[in-house]
């Protein structure tokens, strides 16, 4: 099978389409959601995921807390499945995130948060699932059916719905033109297939790597890592560069590949820093970026076609993110829709 033929190469292509969808059909039902967190007078967000939904819910963190004023918190779910000790919600919103609605013990946070009387909301593929059953508002991502075992449009679909939750929230004319612009910013970024093909053998036989991400990216570098863990079986670790600096630098030697997710934005002159300091210690930096001085001091630099304000980059810097993880994936003669030992719906408890 050619790698167009794929499932996971359709459904990277498919993510602009998704996007579209899903910004025309959920934007009064979160309009909505919104009005209800201001009449509870709510003030912080408790966020129960796993895997690449969790990795959302970082990205949320950051856009809510940035533009709404909300502490977000991830929960910690074996508290409520396993313990059977859940913490006392009060007055917060909880928002259960999950393709496919299944997990028990995310159902288990949010169905307990109910039970408390706190305000809930499920972003999920599946709005007839358990999880989707338990939530007072239910977000459907609309990205249609995921069949590669590696989420990639459900995840920017998540993303793009907690964006359009925190413009509905803020009442920002300002972000919501930014918002609307996404798409087409998407479908720009989809160019890049060609130049990340044109790089990837020289990382056929890499067995360990990191990622660096900050600020909004942070998210970014966590789900990158998972495609590279999950498609192409290699030990990668993602870090802020400020975590990175309190210790791991240490593993930094020649040629030690290091992946820096670096948009414009505030973050971007401390994540150019770092990748001098990278250089200082003769490490082999992969960046994915759209300014010109950045990507000048990488030694593999990839260029985002299109800049778009940095609350929103995260939905397009993963894109060349899971093109890298798959194109190497191929490289290796790996299964790309059906990497070893994962099954698309993971249960856990």
């Amino acid at each position: 099978m050619s790698l167009k033929e794929t499932n996971l190469y359709r459904e990277i292509h498919a993510q602009p389409a998704a996007l579209s969808l899903l910004l025309a059909s959920e934007k009064e039902n979160i309009q909505v959601l919104a009005q209800e967190i201001k009449k509870r007078n709510i003030s912080y967000v408790v966020i129960a995921a796993r895997g690449t939904s969790d990795n959302a819910g970082r990205y949320a963190q950051y856009v809510l807390g940035a533009h709404n004023g909300l502490m977000v918190a991830l929960a910690t779910p074996s508290l409520f499945s396993i313990y059977g000790q859940p913490p006392q919600l009060g007055n917060a919103l909880v928002i259960g995130i999950s393709q496919s609605g299944k997990s028990p013990d995310i159902v288990s946070v949010v169905a307990e948060a109910r039970k408390q009387g706190a305000l809930t909301a499920v972003l999920t593929n599946e709005t007839a699932s358990d999880l989707a059953a338990q939530g007072d508002f239910v977000i459907g991502l609309h990205a249609g059916t995921e069949l590669a075992v590696a989420a990639t449009k459900t995840y920017t679909t998540e993303l793009t719905a907690i964006a359009m939750l925190s413009v509905a929230l803020s009442e920002d004319r300002k972000l919501q033109e930014e918002l609307g612009e996404i798409v087409t910013a998407v479908d720009s970024t989809l160019t890049m297939f060609n130049p990340i093909a044109a790089v990837v053998q020289r990382y056929r036989y890499m067995e360990q790597s990191v990622i660096i991400g900050r600020g909004f990216n942070y998210a970014t570098a966590f789900e990158m890592a998972l495609k590279m863990k999950e498609l192409t079986y290699t030990i990668v670790e993602p870090y802020s560069s400020a975590d990175f600096e309190h210790g791991p630098m240490a593993l930094i030697e020649p040629g030690f590949p290091v992946i820096v997710i670096a948009p414009q934005g505030k973050m971007l002159h401390k994540l150019t820093g770092f990748i001098q300091k990278l250089r200082d210690r003769e490490a082999e930096v992969i960046a994915i970026s759209d300014s010109a001085q950045t990507l000048a001091l990488a030694r593999i630099p990839l260029a985002l076609p299109r800049s778009v304000p940095e609350w929103l980059s995260p939905i397009t810097t993963i894109v060349p993110g899971q093109m890298f993880a798959m194109l190497l994936a191929h490289a290796r003669d790996y299964d790309i829709d059906a990497p070893r030992g994962l099954n698309k719906v993971t249960e856990t408890h």
